[in-house]
């Protein structure tokens, strides 16, 4: 059976899926609120490595349905390399149905478009993208490597390409310093380009692994304050107040990292998601409300 390089993430949703190590680490691992690889080098795996991990998965569980490859950003891959990979796997899985993996907005912006329709042809449909902010100061602060307008170009893409993206947002990464900075101009970037997905992450930074988040907010003496809860509720009220989606978006909130728990599809469910969130203000730390100690990454 596969033996993984550990630590090993993946998004919540393929929990009962097949992880397949294509890359080890993150090829950017910069992003000032992200502990997840500080540990790793960034490294491709071998094609000769990886085939022998899908034969030996193909083995174990020869009707898996779905795939995701981890490391960090496996579309940072030249795409002849993805595609040997995305080959294989159709070769030894005849049930597979889906590919997906971590990107970030470069990996899809260094992509062709004709390069993300032939990974979007050999079942890499889905990719995972934080956008984290809309803010350009903030996007800075944190090194998140992109900016709103390649956040967008990189969402059209994927979108043109027939993937589906499933993008996140920090709420509490502006601190009480920035925060409606930081809300209304992420919301409007998904109103110009919107994700099939779209997931709203509570700011929790790992305290066990060096984190630069407070140095890297503060470096140009900007002060940062984090939020409370009452004031990450506030601020997830203002961002669905903003979400106007031309196409329907899938929403949850539903993260473990998350004081309250929110799921429905916008705009259409719109009016009741801010009726729960009313709710939730009027009863802070009551029922539906996620207790500090369970929250985690």
């Amino acid at each position: 059976m596969i033996r993984y390089d550990m630590p090993l993430y993946r998004p919540p949703s393929e929990g009962n899926n097949l992880i397949l190590q294509a890359t080890l680490g993150c090829s950017f691992n910069r992003c000032a609120f992200c502990s997840m690889y500080r540990d790793k080098t960034f490294r491709p795996r071998p094609l000769d490595d990886v085939a022998r991990d899908i034969d030996a998965a193909a083995r174990a569980w020869p009707t898996a349905q779905r795939v995701f490859l981890a490391d960090g950003d496996a579309l940072v891959l030249p795409t002849d390399h993805l595609l040997a990979i995305l080959e294989r796997l159709a070769e030894r899985l005849p049930a597979l149905t889906r590919v997906s993996s971590y990107a970030t907005p470069a990996n899809l912006l260094k992509k062709t478009p004709a390069e993300l329709e032939a990974l979007r042809s050999a079942r890499l449909s889905l990719v995972y993208l934080g956008v984290e902010s809309g803010a350009p100061r903030i996007l800075r602060q944190i090194t998140k490597g992109a900016s709103p307008r390649g956040i967008v170009t990189a969402l059209d893409k994927a979108r043109n390409a027939g993937m589906k993206v499933s993008a996140t947002v920090i709420l509490g990464l502006g601190g009480r310093e920035a925060w409606e900075e930081h809300i209304t101009e992420t919301a409007a970037i998904i109103n110009r380009a919107p994700p099939a997905y779209l997931s709203t992450l509570q700011l929790f930074l790992d305290r066990t692994i060096y984190n630069p988040f407070i140095e890297q907010m503060t470096r140009d003496g900007t002060p940062f304050s984090f939020q409370d809860d009452a004031a990450i509720l506030a601020e997830q009220r203002l961002f669905l107040e903003h979400l106007d989606p031309p196409l329907p978006v899938i929403f949850r909130s539903n993260h473990a990292s998350n004081a309250l728990a929110l799921a429905g599809t916008l705009p259409r469910h719109k009016n009741r998601l801010l009726e729960e969130v009313t709710a939730a203000q009027a009863m802070l730390g009551g029922t539906g409300w996620r207790p500090p100690h369970l929250r985690a990454l």
